[in-house]
């Protein structure tokens, strides 16, 4: 499968997953647009992930700025080289330093962040989830928006799961397992199908963004 890197792939997609499930095709008329939503596949992107999680996007970017002024060039190997102390004065917390190292580590230990697109879906995951810090939606959002995986299905994301009980009109919101079965119709184009969820909830949402990147 072709990573998701233009508007013509998803495009593309689209096509595909209203041919094998006609329900989509009321969802993509309301969603309007996909947008394409790419950072890059590098270990930037990863950590760009990690410490926007959990706080403003405002606070975010200002953290990252100064993690990546401090880390001169910002690769994995050049981290060994500054303290916690000066990591946590740029704003990331301890558990986050942690994660930060270790993803570090996977890196100089051979792990190839930019061509994970060019594996399959569960083996992508399983390699970034063996990074200690590192859960099932910070991997999936990195192989979504950083390396343009397209067959995965990030089933915890709240938003998600509300724009399926939505568009399907569900009465409680499907759990992530009940969300992966449902997704299952969706490979090997699974990518996809969460921006178009995403595009369809920010429409309910009348306008205010969903995608968590």
């Amino acid at each position: 499968m072709k990573p998701i890197d233009s508007l013509a792939v998803i495009e593309e997609a689209l096509d595909h997953l209203k041919r094998a499930d006609p329900r989509l095709v009321a969802v993509v008329e309301t969603a309007g647009e996909v947008p394409l939503r790419r950072r890059s596949a590098d270990f930037a992107g990863l950590v760009n992930i990690v410490v926007a999680q959990q706080v403003s996007v405002a606070s975010a970017n200002a953290i990252f700025g100064r993690v990546e002024a401090l880390v001169q060039p910002f690769e994995a190997a050049t981290l060994a080289g500054i303290t916690d102390e000066e990591l946590g004065k740029a704003g990331l917390s301890r558990p986050k330093i942690r994660t930060v190292r270790a993803i570090a580590g996977a890196v100089v230990g051979g792990l190839d962040l930019t061509h994970l697109a060019e594996r399959p879906a569960e083996e992508a995951h399983e390699a970034l989830c063996r990074i200690r810090g590192v859960g099932r939606w910070t991997a999936d959002i990195y192989l979504l928006f950083c390396a343009g995986h397209p067959d995965v299905f990030p089933s915890g994301d709240l938003a998600l799961q509300n724009a399926v009980r939505d568009a399907f009109g569900f009465e409680e919101r499907p759990k992530p397992d009940a969300l992966d079965e449902i997704a299952g119709l969706w490979a090997p184009w699974r990518g996809v199908a969460a921006r178009l969820f995403w595009a369809y909830y920010k429409v309910a949402k009348e306008g205010r963004e969903t995608i968590p990147v």
